[in-house]
Order: structure tokens, then C-alpha cells, then sequence
């Protein structure tokens, strides 16, 4: 029998028994969204709800996968730290039973391990191969920090987790204990492109030459950059989130990486949340790495590519430039995640442009996201002296080396129309113009 086989033979156990070794006070770690453990927070919260323990923390970014775990009568049992939130967490912030540390993406690896020092690692990986290696899979991203700060490590393994290649392996000799949970992965389904998302994308299209590398966000405004792309050649990949659209491009021949100053040949990301098509389509795909988020989003790194593209939305802007991507007023709602990293990454770049892609209405055209000055309490995400290009469906304003005067009209000249001439007249008791 193979050594790898016989010591995975060992180390597997149950869900329960793995939950049986984390007691009270323990600061334990999952990775981000699909990459989540199951049956094991499943099993440390029934235990949790049944046993007389208290005060264990569970430190995650964008938990999408447990349910259990987020049950309000866990409140003192099982406490929740992130960095980002989705709805379950953000809920749980809104009612005081999770804490959130506002970090950007690329440095939250050095916040787990030198702030937070969780004392567990687990994590749902590929299975293993015959060399004794499980893959990290969709999500790489703070990983290998919290492999090398936790003193206990367990994994959960599911053979729905696609093997990917790149710097996301963890060896069978690393792990005190393994179980098996095969259920399929949480999917995200692309969202519907609507007409006002073709034409944002299409201006988006404009300022991304042949030969760039590209970083999307997620949603339908990235998904139509993507395909308004379609007529560019030998584009890049270069993003912390692997996302659907990218598929089409790769399979389109519109992606080639092959005029990357760095990764040639290789679309890079940290990690990935999509359809089943989407993973079946990474697995094992020697074409597509995953890193480390503070290597992925560190700015220099991405400053190392010529004509880099940085594209993302947001929740609002105002006149002066500056951008919330986080609050709702004083309400939180997301996190920082990598937009910041990847604007100052595209400042370093040759040639290199973010942009901040969004509607310019909500509520169902009630609402300007063009305001005069953010919603009182809003998070400045992304400050004016950083911001470059902003979009909506009205057109493009570059802010960039353009004065306050500069700035205040372009805004109010890709803002709706219904709101241009309130725009205009705060502008003016501003000031602005």
C-alpha cells in the first residue's frame, strides 16, 4: 500500500470526532466562501448548541456555505471575526454577534496570523493524490497563512473540490486529522446582462487595449466587460476572483497571457466562486494558477504588468471623487476586499487604468448614486486622490490629474439625467464649480 494511503487511512475520522477535539476558547479558521469546511463547523455547532462550551471563535471571509454555524443562539458559543461579510454575516454584524476587522484583502493573511494567531485550520480540499497532496482548491486565498499559524489542522475532503494547480497544495503529513463530506459546492449563477449592463460594458471595452491584463470583479457589469471584450487579442488574467466570464474569454482565444511581463501562459487568481461548469472547468486545467492573496493583490505585483485593467463597482460616489464600495451609510454591507489593492496595483502599472463601474440610479431610478457628498456614514473606500476612471451607463469620467472643479462636472455629466441639475446646484453652494 502506498505510505500516503496508509497515513490517510490513519488520520480518518468522523465530522464529530474532529469537532470532539475543539474545546472552549479555541480561535478557529475556515477559508473563503465554497471553500469552507461543512461537516466540520456543522458538527462544532451541534456540539456547541448541546455541550457547555463557549467562546469559540471562527475567523472567515465570506462565509456562504455553513448554516449552522450562524444560529443566534450560538451567540457566546460560537463567535464569529471576518474581514469581509456575506449575508449571513452581515446580519449577524447588524445584531452584534460578529466582529469585523476592516482590512484590504492582500494583507489579511498578516492579520489572521499576527492579530487574530487562530489556533485551527480546517478546510474542505480536493482529494488526495498519489503523492500524499490535497489542493486547496477554489479557495487558496489566506490559506497557506493560516496552515502555517494554526497548531492543529484538519481537513474535510470532497470530491466535487477541483484540483488546482499553483501555490495550493498541503501534504497528507501536514494534517493531525481528515474527514470525508462529498456534497456538492456551493454555485453562484451568472447574473442576467441587462441592456444599461452592455452599454457600461462596452465603454468599459474602450479603455482596455489588446495585449492588457485584466482584473474582474463579480456581477453583472463585469460579466458584460467581459463580453464586450470579445473582439481583443492576447489579454491577461491576472485577479483575485476566477469568475465565469473569464471562461468564454479563455475558450474564445480573446485570453492567451502570452504578452504578460510575469505568469506567462497562465491566468493567476486567488480564488473562485461559479457554476459547476466553472469548476469542472479548472480542475486539473495546467493553464490556470491560484496564489496566495498577498501575492495575488499585492500592488506591486500587479504594477508588474504593463496595461493593466482593474475593474470593479461599487455603492456610490460623490462629487469630490470618493467612493463607497462597503456601507450603506453607517450600515456595513461588504468589506474593502481587493478594490483598493488592485487600483493602487494599476497605478503602478504601465499604461495601467481602474475603473469603477456602476449604475447611476437605485431604487428603481428614485435614488442618484452620483451624490454630492457620500450618505452620512458611508465608508470611504477608495479615496479621490486614488480613484481613476468612473462609469455608468451615461458615459465616462476620468478624475485622475483633473482638478475639484474638473471632477465635479465630469460626475454630474454620466450622472442621470433626472438628477443632473440638483447635481449641479449643490455643486455650486459647494463651491465645486
Amino acid at each position: 500500500m502506498n505510505k500516503w494511503i496508509k497515513m490517510y487511512n490513519e488520520k480518518l475520522v468522523s465530522a464529530e470526532k474532529i469537532a470532539k477535539k475543539i474545546g472552549s476558547n479555541t480561535v478557529c479558521s475556515s477559508p473563503i466562501a465554497g471553500a469552507e469546511s461543512y461537516a466540520i463547523t456543522e458538527a462544532i455547532a451541534r456540539r456547541a448548541l448541546e455541550e457547555n462550551l463557549s467562546n469559540i471563535k471562527q475567523c472567515s471571509l465570506l462565509s456562504i456555505r455553513p448554516k449552522k454555524i450562524w444560529d443566534p443562539r450560538l451567540n457566546g458559543k460560537f463567535n464569529h471575526v471576518t474581514c469581509f461579510t456575506s449575508a449571513n454575516a452581515r446580519k449577524a454584524l447588524w445584531n452584534n454577534r460578529c466582529e469585523f476587522i476592516p482590512s484590504f484583502y492582500h494583507e489579511i493573511p498578516d492579520v489572521w496570523k499576527y492579530s487574530v494567531r487562530p489556533e485551527v485550520f480546517y478546510a474542505t480540499v480536493s482529494p488526495m493524490d498519489e503523492h500524499g497532496y490535497f489542493s486547496l482548491g477554489i479557495g487558496v486565498s489566506t490559506c497557506k497563512s493560516l496552515i502555517e499559524t494554526a497548531k492543529k489542522i484538519y481537513l474535510e475532503v470532497n470530491e466535487y473540490m477541483p484540483r488546482i494547480h499553483g501555490d495550493s497544495f498541503i501534504h497528507i503529513s501536514q494534517v493531525d486529522a481528515i474527514c470525508e463530506c462529498h456534497k456538492p459546492l456551493p454555485e453562484l449563477p451568472s447574473n442576467n446582462i441587462t441592456d444599461i449592463d452592455k452599454i457600461i460594458g462596452n465603454y468599459i471595452a474602450e479603455l482596455v487595449p489588446n495585449e492588457a491584463t485584466i482584473q474582474l470583479g463579480i456581477g453583472a457589469i463585469p460579466n458584460a466587460a467581459a463580453q464586450s471584450l470579445s473582439t481583443k487579442k492576447d489579454l491577461g488574467i491576472h485577479t483575485e476572483m476566477f469568475t465565469e466570464s473569464m471562461i468564454d474569454l479563455i475558450e474564445n482565444g480573446v485570453v492567451t497571457n502570452r504578452k504578460k511581463n510575469i505568469h506567462k501562459g497562465k491566468s493567476i487568481a486567488t480564488l473562485a466562486l461559479g457554476t459547476k461548469r466553472m469548476y469542472d472547468f479548472l480542475n486539473d486545467n495546467v493553464g490556470i494558477e491560484f496564489y496566495p492573496v498577498d501575492y495575488v493583490n499585492d500592488p506591486n505585483i500587479i504594477g508588474m504588468h504593463d496595461d493593466f485593467i482593474s475593474i470593479n463597482t461599487c455603492i456610490e460616489v460623490d462629487l469630490f471623487g470618493q467612493v463607497c464600495s462597503e456601507s450603506l451609510g453607517v450600515k456595513h454591507f461588504s468589506g474593502v476586499g481587493g478594490q483598493v489593492d488592485y487600483v493602487r496595483g494599476a497605478a503602478k502599472s504601465k499604461n495601467g487604468k481602474s475603473i469603477i463601474a456602476m449604475y447611476s440610479t437605485a431604487k428603481n431610478g428614485t435614488i442618484s448614486k452620483i451624490k454630492p457628498i457620500l450618505t452620512k456614514g458611508s465608508i470611504v473606500t477608495t479615496t479621490r486622490n486614488e480613484v481613476d476612471y468612473i462609469i455608468t451607463e451615461f458615459g465616462v469620467a476620468k478624475l485622475k490629474g483633473k482638478t475639484i472643479s474638473q471632477r465635479a462636472k465630469s460626475l454630474i455629466n454620466i450622472a442621470h439625467p433626472n438628477f443632473r441639475d440638483e447635481l449641479t446646484s449643490a455643486a455650486k453652494k459647494m463651491n465645486l464649480i
